[in-house]
């Protein structure tokens, strides 16, 4: 049985990136019982303040001891980070929740999206993943649907806002973007190609077989979330000049004949999901309404006319990556863990 507990006290780390400090604004409704909040970063963005719960938080450097006594931890710093102080952490007795892929693909860790697989949480030793942002907008749509009709194959092209590369990724694309527009000449920094009025090929390694890292989380990540090792899936991923929502193109290879309207019902009766699906004025999910709310929009649901005997559905999704597809799924995960 999972264990829960009332959390008093918790710490996000990484609290001045995009993640935290969406951490910090859903802090406002969310885990309301939390008596004290200690805002971690390094060294560097040590000594700003961050609103949250409408007092400024003073953000203190990340050390060795900052966790002591904490009852749950966000960790949003990256994945060395994440390898140095989580596991102590978990040891000493604080929940950690984790957004870096470091612990992931543990068999030992948890790796979670509340809606699909909260059973995953019975056997945790305290140290919880939180999934991709991309894998987390795919599995909110594949885990009801392979609950209903099992899955055999998904090929998945994402394509992912600025905000998936952190807070400076996003003001290099407002900059740049202006820039553009006036004429003027800019250097990219943070990405390795000009991302306004642009896209390109996601930033992350690419390893012998041609796919980059990001396309690797996904596919397996999305298995071990299903608890279906053996699921085909294939992913490319894509940078869009776009500030803060991700969206999916999927296509779907199911093990039976499935209808176009199946999958709409069985979406539409899915927590977390909204169905925006209206063929007659042309309107499906986009990132600008994806923007800012905690629902996965998902539509332009459709029987894939390549595949024989029905067995194929094509869909298009847009979430937030830094709400669901990131800080919010954590929180959720953490409020999965305390008593009702």
């Amino acid at each position: 049985m999972v264990s829960t507990f009332m959390f008093k006290s918790l710490a996000v780390v990484g609290a001045t990136g995009a993640v935290g400090r969406e951490f910090a604004r859903l802090l406002e409704h969310h885990l309301v019982g939390v008596e004290r909040i200690r805002l971690l970063a390094s060294a560097r963005s040590a000594g700003t303040s961050l609103p949250v719960r409408g007092t400024a938080i003073t953000v203190e450097c990340l050390t060795h001891d900052s966790l002591t006594g904490a009852d749950l931890a966000f960790f949003s710093a990256g994945r060395d980070v994440s390898r140095e102080f989580a596991p102590p952490a978990a040891r000493a007795g604080t929940i950690v929740i984790d957004n870096s892929s470091a612990f992931r693909m543990e068999p030992d860790v948890p790796l979670v999206v509340p809606e699909v697989n909260p059973q995953d949480l019975d056997h945790h030793h305290g140290l919880i993943a939180n999934p991709n942002c991309s894998t987390i907008l795919l599995a909110m749509v594949l885990g009801p649907l392979h609950l209903a009709h099992p899955i055999r194959r998904v090929v998945v092209s994402t394509y992912q806002a600025a905000s998936g590369a952190g807070h400076s990724a996003m003001q290099e694309l407002q900059h740049q973007t202006g820039a553009v527009l006036a004429g003027r000449r800019f250097q990219p920094e943070v990405f390795p190609h000009p991302c306004a009025l642009n896209v390109f090929s996601h930033e992350s390694t690419i390893d012998e077989s041609g796919y980059n890292e990001e396309e690797r989380k996904i596919m397996a990540e999305t298995r071990k979330i299903l608890g279906h090792p053996n699921l085909a899936i294939s992913a490319t991923s894509v940078r869009v000049p776009v500030l803060r929502a991700h969206s999916e193109s999927v296509n779907i290879t199911f093990g039976e004949p499935v209808t176009e309207d199946e999958v709409r019902e069985i979406l539409r009766g899915s927590p977390g999901l909204r169905v925006v699906d209206d063929r007659p004025a042309n309107h499906f999910p986009m990132p600008s309404e994806a923007s800012g709310i905690d629902e996965v929009l998902v539509g332009r649901i459709r029987q894939d006319l390549s595949q024989a005997e029905g067995r194929g559905i094509e869909l298009f999704l847009s979430g937030d990556q830094l709400r669901k597809g990131a800080a919010l799924n954590a929180i959720q995960i953490a409020e999965r863990l305390q008593p009702s």
